[in-house]
């Protein structure tokens, strides 16, 4: 992806930060690419399975990525928006290797 692209990517301490949009109760858990919201943000938009009852969603959330990118589950930590739609995460790990992996699904 060229650095001029708007991505949901972002550096941070140890790893990135991601914008991912959330979509709970879908028919599967899928990554569904990058979207720009009418403000010009960018996310990472993610369906998954799981109700958004009791965190469920976000734990598949956390789950679905973890496997995808082949990190544990600890490394990836919702900073913001447990409770809304639009989250940012931190990812930890390499930073180079992690936006490269991110931005293969974009």
């Amino acid at each position: 992806m060229p650095a001029s692209r708007p991505s949901p990517v972002s550096e941070c301490d140890a790893g990135v930060r991601l914008a991912v949009r959330l979509s709970p109760g879908a028919k599967s858990n899928k990554l569904e690419g990058a979207e720009t919201d009418a403000a010009g943000s960018v996310w990472l938009r993610v369906q998954v399975s799981a109700p958004p009852v009791d965190g469920q969603a976000n734990a598949a959330l956390v789950k679905l990525l973890a496997k995808r990118w082949r990190l544990p589950k600890s490394a990836i930590c919702i900073v913001s928006g447990a409770s809304a739609r639009n989250k940012i995460l931190r990812l930890e790990g390499d930073t180079a290797t992690l936006r490269s992996q991110i931005e293969a699904d974009l």
